[in-house]
């Protein structure tokens, strides 16, 4: 380096050491408030940025979709095989109301119903609520053997397979079509389709283990405040606690004048 030439190596650099800051000063935590026909209303917390500038944290929560255990929803540990996916409606002042957007279920409950020597019958349908949406619907059944059978193995032959998958289609696409999507997540938390496609198909095959393992909501229709509202609404009426039994009370036998 020649003499008398100064290039600044003395003088630090501005802004070389930046202060550093706690990004989740800057966030805030709003609660996941569940539909009405599950028993856990506030089901979990979720985080997002404060609004800055042109960047609205409302904005950023809306279509967040949230997987849950069915058992955590209804704290009933007998369904917690299902997975109910749970959609970020609307959000009023640090609450997120959800809608439902799917249903799965764990695979070690599906791995567990697999096994040697029979049939899996899948089917699925697309269908239309009566309130617009359109929800794709998977089923699943495996055959058993018959009464008294000897027999080792119990495949079902593919007509037989058609015939079963045919029921499974209409009873699903019936199901979806005679009431609103609430109806029809009601009629799937309490999981009884499944017992009504063994019974229709009973005389084709005998079939077990059936269920609608999947629910997928294709379209929803547009939003409306009011239909989600109806959803968050408590469905029965404030009937007040029950009243103990009136107990009779037992009277002394006088004179029968003043006392």
């Amino acid at each position: 380096m020649a003499i008398g030439k100064n290039k600044r190596l003395t003088k630090s650099k501005k802004g070389s050491k930046k202060k550093a800051v706690d990004p989740f000063l800057k966030k805030d935590w709003y609660k996941l408030i569940a539909p009405s026909i599950f028993s856990q209303k506030e089901c979990g917390k979720t985080i997002i940025t404060r609004t800055q500038g042109q960047k609205i944290a409302s904005e950023g929560l809306k279509g967040r979709v949230i997987e849950l255990s069915l058992g955590d929803l209804n704290q009933n540990e007998a369904s917690s095989y299902r997975k109910i996916k749970l959609c970020v409606e609307d959000v009023q002042g640090f609450n997120c109301l959800l809608n439902f957007h799917g249903m799965d279920m764990t695979r070690d409950k599906l791995c567990s119903l697999i096994k040697k020597k029979q049939s899996i019958i899948e089917a699925n349908v697309d269908a239309r609520t009566t309130d617009g949406y359109i929800v794709r619907m998977f089923c699943i059944a495996f055959t058993k053997k018959q009464d008294d059978q000897l027999k080792e193995t119990c495949y079902a032959k593919s007509a037989k397979e058609r015939s079963i998958r045919a029921k499974m289609v209409s009873t699903m696409a019936t199901l979806a079509g005679k009431g609103d999507l609430k109806t029809l997540v009601k009629a799937l938390v309490a999981g009884t389709t499944g017992d009504e496609i063994v019974r229709e198909a009973s005389s084709i095959f005998p079939i077990k283990d059936c269920y609608i393992r999947k629910v997928k909501v294709i379209k929803k229709p547009k939003f409306d405040v009011t239909a989600l509202m109806e959803w968050h609404n408590d469905d029965g009426q404030d009937v007040g606690q029950n009243v103990a039994p009136a107990v009779a009370e037992e009277t002394v036998a006088g004179s029968g004048g003043r006392l």
